[in-house]
């Protein structure tokens, strides 16, 4: 293959991954606290020996769009909403994570959890617990009532680096070191929708099909040309 063949190539591969994100986006309109994702593409240029300089890109940063997303009312004593910045800190098995999806229900042990079973923690950074039939208030401070007492809080965090956060799986972010949320709010009986809008993904999606359709076509008639040059040469 020459020059012109690896370029297209990795431009190719490019949009193949982006094709993927764009389609993990598509498919999370109505997840819970998603945040949308999109592709950074950098470009690499090689020197070639006794030819011109060879430009490659490459794509394969990904970055999340923490934009606000809309909220909607639920009325479920334990489904949280944050207004604002911040995030909840949830304990899975490969460690700490953040997540902005807040449909929390207790456990068995009257633990707050995610649908996964992931621990949701206070302010302290231990697990929330919440009595077994109590009435439950959560001000937007994160300050939980049981029967008009306070016996916890909600905390709310953010990662100390934010160039450090890195999105895992679903909805839930690596923030390595993380620090209180100052200015963010806490909503009871509200649940944050994903932020990834149906129309633009569509039209992304299109897009880079199209894109995708040109440069096959490219290296199509790239093969054809090697090959009619081959034969050539072979007569």
């Amino acid at each position: 293959m020459d020059s012109a063949g690896y370029v297209a190539l990795s431009r190719q591969s490019g949009l193949m991954r982006e094709m993927q994100i764009v389609a993990n986006n598509v498919a999370n309109i109505s997840t819970t606290g998603f945040r949308r994702e999109g592709l950074v593409f950098a470009e690499h240029v090689t020197r070639l020996n006794q030819e011109p300089s060879l430009s490659l890109s490459h794509g394969n940063a990904r970055i999340a769009d923490l934009t606000q997303a809309g909220i909607s009312m639920t009325g479920g004593a334990f489904d949280l909403a944050i207004q604002g910045d911040g995030f909840f800190l949830v304990m899975t098995p490969e460690g700490e994570r953040l997540t902005r999806a807040g449909n929390f229900t207790p456990s068995a042990e009257g633990e707050l959890v995610t649908p996964e079973g992931y621990q949701l923690l206070d302010a302290g950074g231990a697990p929330v617990f919440v009595p077994p039939g109590a009435a439950v208030a959560i001000g937007e401070d994160g300050t939980i009532s049981a029967d008009g007492a306070a016996v916890g809080q909600v905390g709310l965090w953010q990662p100390v680096d934010p160039l450090s956060l890195r999105h895992r799986s679903g909805t839930l972010f690596d923030g390595g070191m993380v620090e209180p949320a100052e200015t963010g709010r806490i909503m009871q009986g509200f649940l944050e929708e994903s932020n990834v809008n149906p129309v633009v993904e569509i039209a992304r999606m299109i897009e880079v099909q199209r894109t995708y359709e040109l440069g096959q076509k490219f290296l199509d008639a790239e093969d054809n040309r090697v090959r009619n040059v081959i034969q050539t040469l072979g007569q």
